[in-house]
C-alpha cells in the first residue's frame, strides 16, 4: 500500500458509520462470537475431552492463535475501511494480480452459507420460545416435536422471521443497529444465563454435572484428539471466517487499541460460554439426560428438563429468549459482512441492501429449511470447507502479500503496548499453517469447531 491509498482508507472512515466507543466494539464482537455452537458444543466438549484439564490446550490457543486470528481480522478491516471482498481485491490490484474478486468473494460466499442455516435455526428457537410463552411447551411430547417440526413447511415462517429481525437491524446501520442492539443485549443475556445457572445448580444431581465440566482427567492430555479439538474449538469460537470480524475492523477508528480488543473478546467470548456450560450441563445430569445431545440438547434435553421443574414455564422463556439474544447478535454480523460487501461494490443504500440480501438468502435457503438431509448437507459443506478457506484467505493475503511495515503500522495505532516484527513472523510461519491445518482436520474429523 502507498500513501495515496493510506489516505483514500483515511477518507473512507470519514464517511463511514464506525463504533462510537470500545465498548460497543467489544461487546458486538462478543455477540458475533457467541454463538450456538459455544451454548452446545463447548460444554461437550469440555466434559468429554478432560474436563479442566481440555480447558489447558484450549487457553493456550484461543489466547495464542484465537487472538492473533482476530488482531489480524480486525487490522485488515480497519486498514482497507472495508470488508474482505473489497480489501482483498485492493490488495490484488496493488499488486497487478488478476482474480481480487473471485478470490475476494469466498469468505463473503462463506459467511452468506452460514446466515442461512444460522437463520433456520434461529426460527426453530422462535418457535420454542412462542411455545414457552403460551405454555403449550409443557404440553409436547418434546422427544418426538422437534423432529416433527423441524425440515417441515412449519419452519418458513419462523425463518423469515429471524431473517426480518436481523435485517431490521442491519438496516439501521452500525451504531443506531449493530452497537446499540449489543449494548443492550449482551448484559441482559449474561444476567439471564446468571440466572439460569444459579437455578442448574440448586438441582439434586446437580454436582455431578459440576465435576463431569471441572474435574482434570490429566490422561486426555496425552491423546492428539483432545488437542485437535481444543484447537477447532478454540478456532472457531471467536469466529474466524475472514468476513465477519474484518468488516467490524472496519468500523473502528485508529484510536481503538487492536490487541486489547482481540484479548477482550476472546476473553469475554470464553467466560460466557463457560457460564453457558454451568448453566446447562447440571441440569442435564440432574434429570439424567443425554449430554452429548449436540444441537438437539436445545430443542430436546432442555424443554424436557423444564418440563420436570417448579416454575419450568417462566425458566424456559428466560432460557429461550436468551438463546435468541445469543443467536441473533451472531446473525446480525453475518448479514452485515455480506451487505457490506454489496454496499462498497454499488450503489445501493443500505436499508435497501440489508432487505434485498435477507430476501435472497431467505428465497435460497428455503430447500434447507424443508429438507433435513439437504440442511446438515449444506451446513457440513459451509462449515467445515467453506468458512475455513475464507479465514485462510484472508491470513494469507494479510501476512503474505501486505508489507510487513504497514501491517505494523496499522495494528500500533492506539495501541498502548506496541506489537513488533515477532506478531508477522508468528502470523506467516504459525498462524497461517495452523489455518492450514485446522481446515484439513476439519475433513478429516467431519468438523472440529
Amino acid at each position: 500500500m502507498n500513501n495515496e491509498s493510506l489516505a483514500s482508507n483515511s477518507q473512507k472512515l470519514n464517511k463511514r458509520d464506525v463504533f462510537s466507543n470500545k465498548f460497543g466494539f467489544i461487546v458486538s464482537c462478543v455477540g458475533a462470537a457467541l454463538g450456538l455452537g459455544n451454548i452446545w458444543m463447548f460444554s461437550y466438549k469440555l466434559g468429554k475431552y478432560g474436563g479442566a484439564a481440555f480447558l489447558i490446550p484450549y487457553f493456550l490457543f484461543v489466547f495464542v492463535l484465537g487472538s492473533t486470528g482476530l488482531i489480524t481480522e480486525f487490522t485488515f478491516g480497519r486498514m482497507f475501511k472495508s470488508g474482505s471482498f473489497s480489501a482483498i481485491k485492493q490488495v490484488f490490484k496493488g499488486r497487478n494480480i488478476k482474480g481480487g474478486s473471485v478470490v475476494g468473494i469466498i469468505p463473503t460466499l462463506g459467511l452468506a452459507g452460514v446466515f442461512m442455516f444460522y437463520s433456520i435455526v434461529i426460527g426453530w428457537i422462535l418457535k420454542y420460545f412462542f411455545l414457552s410463552v403460551t405454555g403449550e411447551l409443557g404440553a409436547i411430547n418434546t422427544t418426538t416435536y422437534f423432529d416433527a417440526f423441524a425440515g417441515t413447511s412449519s419452519t418458513i415462517p419462523w425463518f423469515l422471521l429471524s431473517v426480518l429481525i436481523t435485517l431490521s437491524v442491519v438496516g439501521l446501520g452500525v451504531s443506531k443497529g449493530i452497537e446499540n442492539l449489543n449494548k443492550v443485549i449482551m448484559p441482559l443475556l449474561l444476567v439471564l444465563f446468571i440466572v439460569l445457572t444459579i437455578k442448574s445448580l440448586s438441582l439434586e444431581g446437580s454436582m455431578a454435572g459440576v465435576e463431569y465440566l471441572l474435574k482434570p482427567r490429566w490422561e486426555h492430555l496425552l491423546n492428539g484428539e483432545t488437542w485437535i479439538m481444543a484447537l477447532g474449538q478454540a478456532f472457531f469460537t471467536v469466529s474466524l471466517n475472514g468476513c465477519g470480524m474484518v468488516v467490524y475492523g472496519s468500523y473502528i477508528n485508529e484510536k481503538f487499541d487492536i490487541p486489547s480488543s482481540a484479548f477482550s473478546t476472546a476473553l469475554f467470548d470464553t467466560i460466557a460460554a463457560l457460564v453457558a456450560s454451568f448453566m446447562i450441563i447440571p441440569a442435564v445430569f440432574a434429570f439424567n439426560l443425554d449430554v452429548t445431545a449436540g444441537p438437539s440438547l436445545l430443542f430436546i434435553t432442555v424443554p424436557t428438563i423444564f418440563k420436570s421443574m417448579p416454575y419450568g414455564d417462566i425458566l424456559s422463556i428466560l432460557f429461550f429468549l436468551s438463546i435468541i439474544f445469543a443467536a441473533i447478535s451472531s446473525s446480525v454480523n453475518m448479514l452485515e459482512g455480506i451487505v457490506e460487501a454489496v454496499i462498497s461494490s454499488i450503489n445501493i443504500s443500505r436499508k435497501k441492501a440489508s432487505l434485498f440480501i435477507g430476501l435472497i438468502c431467505f428465497v435460497l435457503a428455503i430447500p434447507l429449511a424443508t429438507n433435513m438431509i439437504a440442511f446438515d448437507n449444506f451446513t457440513n459443506l459451509i462449515t467445515i470447507i467453506v468458512s475455513p478457506i475464507g479465514a485462510l484467505i484472508v491470513a494469507v493475503v494479510f501476512f503474505y502479500m501486505i508489507d510487513k511495515d504497514t501491517i505494523l503500522n496499522e495494528i500500533n495505532k492506539g495501541c498502548k503496548k506496541r506489537i513488533n516484527n515477532g506478531f508477522i513472523v508468528f502470523g506467516k510461519y504459525v498462524f497461517v499453517l495452523v489455518t492450514i491445518a485446522v481446515t484439513i482436520l476439519g475433513t478429516v474429523y467431519g468438523g472440529i469447531g
